[in-house]
């Protein structure tokens, strides 16, 4: 069996799992069980987009040992083929929320320093208007950045949304002025995706998947992105934090809470208006359970940007419902 001829049976296959960015369908082949992965080509951009998943995976199995092993790369048509990792999802067991065991939580800080440790000239290479190692606050600007283009591109067909939100006209305003105040950390390889839907728990080890949204910035924001997304309960994110200031070099996680607490808070304010986006258009072929859940997972988010805005977090899913009503095409939220 070609490649070619995988590809052809992952796109005719019913059975798919996908993210926002790619389509991943797992195919017998000759040399045992793969992951056919398949860019989605109606993806809308909203996440800063530095590397190549394939470049990454190439230039970090050396130091990273739990990450698929690349098999094959097409350019045309486009899709990757990864070695498939049994195992189970650790959001099936362990949803949002929910106490994560404390073997996963040693892996992920593990993943961190290994990460931190490989050298620049190892990584894939970083256009010239890319921040330099240590300019934090430039980092922290260019993030700001893709997310004021965002809420640009649709601030004008969700008017009407946005406003019924609480999302106001320029919804970055509280934390713009907090840039220039972090504290100098070199840069490092950054997953930046690290969720409960992307890691793969097997045999008591755990294995990180979707290296799409990887970048080379500061390693705060690894920490602060990966607590915004996994939503662990307060105890267990203190004490994440705690063995990732105990393992790393000092150097990758110097500077005070308040430059977490300025990632975390830029990561809600994205969410509130990216996931206002993507749930809205989710909506008109999801069924009633489903429907109620991204209602009341998008409440909850807009509730967590509400509070950096000054406004009651108490935004309920029926009222979500109800600003979302042009994406809802025809159901009630009783119906």
């Amino acid at each position: 069996m070609t490649w070619l001829e995988l590809y052809g049976r992952a796109l005719a296959a019913d059975e798919a799992a996908a993210g926002y960015y790619n389509r991943n369908v797992g195919l017998p082949s000759p040399n045992g069980k793969v992951n056919v992965r398949i860019p989605l080509e109606a993806a809308d951009v909203m996440d800063v987009r530095l590397w190549r998943e394939e470049d990454v995976l190439a230039r970090i199995r050396p130091y990273v040992a739990r990450v698929p092993e690349l098999r094959h790369v097409s350019e045309d048509p486009p899709f990757q083929v990864h070695h498939f990792i049994e195992g189970r999802v650790l959001d099936s067991f362990s949803p949002r929320g929910a106490p994560v065991p404390d073997n996963v939580l040693s892996d992920v800080v593990t993943l961190m320093d290994q990460l931190v440790r490989i050298p620049q000239e190892m990584a894939p290479d970083v256009p010239d208007h890319w921040p330099a190692s240590g300019d934090s606050s430039g980092f922290g600007h260019l993030l700001a950045s893709l997310t004021r283009d965002v809420h640009a591109t649709y601030r004008q067909e969700y008017r009407e949304a946005f406003a019924e939100l609480g999302i106001p006209a320029d919804p970055l305003a509280v934390v713009e002025p907090r840039w220039d105040s972090l504290t100098s950390r070199p840069f490092a390889v950054l997953h930046a995706d690290l969720h409960r839907k992307n890691m793969i728990v097997t045999d008591g080890a755990t294995w990180f998947l979707d290296w799409e949204l990887a970048l080379w910035g500061d390693p705060m924001y690894e920490i602060g992105i990966h607590f915004h997304k996994m939503d662990y309960p307060e105890e267990q994110r203190d004490a994440v934090f705690k063995r990732w200031r105990d393992l790393l070099p000092a150097r990758f996680t110097a500077g005070p809470v308040n430059d977490l607490d300025l990632y975390m808070a830029h990561e809600r304010i994205k969410s509130a208006i990216v996931d206002t986006v993507r749930y809205s258009k989710q909506l008109a072929a999801a069924a009633r359970p489903e429907r109620e859940f991204l209602m009341g997972r998008l409440a909850k988010k807009v509730n967590a940007a509400r509070e950096l805005w000054g406004l009651r977090r108490d935004l309920s899913p029926e009222r979500v419902a109800d600003a979302l009503a042009p994406w809802r095409e025809g159901w009630s939220w009783t119906s």
